[in-house]
């Protein structure tokens, strides 16, 4: 496929398909080359954490038990709290994006950056084999319930949880801008 076309086609999945399993070597493989980015000074902070079996359910009570504590009755709460846990356990992978937090500002944002078009190239390596992800931030990133369990040491941050599975039902295209649109030249 067309590196164009890959990125047009390109869609954040939440609907997959369950009865094929992706292999934790195939993941790594597609990280192994989604590092390939630009990164000022070569700090190369980032690592992974794949998040599967009992530890995806434990995520998933974490998540059940930090949501459903606005709900009003206890039958809404118990209802909210296992639609937020069938949030997580119904993924079939997760892989959190873990950054180590450098202490300067500016090494901090370019590091960010890098790990952005890292999550990008996966993204898109992943779409060119018929897997979908969708990149998720939310305050489970935060939960110190959640970092324990994840192993996320202090002075590292989790920027990123992604939702990994094979395709099930594709979103429509979304038509956007074109940057002509938003371009200005000066001369």
């Amino acid at each position: 496929m067309q590196l164009e076309q890959l990125i047009k086609d390109r869609r954040s999945i939440t609907n997959y398909d369950t009865s094929k399993r992706i292999s934790y070597e195939e993941i790594q493989e597609l990280l192994d080359i989604a590092v390939w980015v630009p990164n000022h000074k070569m700090t190369q902070p980032w690592r992974f954490i794949l998040i599967d079996g009992e530890t995806k359910q434990k995520l998933g009570e974490i998540n059940s038990k930090q949501g459903a504590k606005g709900a009003a009755t206890a039958e809404e709460k118990e209802k909210k709290a296992e639609a937020l846990k069938k949030k997580i356990t119904d993924v079939p992978l997760w892989i959190a994006v873990v950054l180590e937090e450098n202490t300067q500002m500016k090494f901090r944002e370019e590091d960010y950056a890098s790990a952005s078009m890292l999550i990008q190239n996966f993204s898109l390596l992943a779409w060119e084999k018929g897997i979908g992800t969708i990149w998720k931030t939310n305050t489970l990133l935060e939960n110190a319930d959640a970092r324990e369990l994840l192993q996320i040491r202090p002075g590292e941050r989790n920027i990123g949880l992604l939702q990994v599975g094979f395709i099930g039902k594709e979103p429509k295209v979304k038509p956007r801008v074109p940057a002509s649109e938003r371009t200005t030249v000066l001369n």
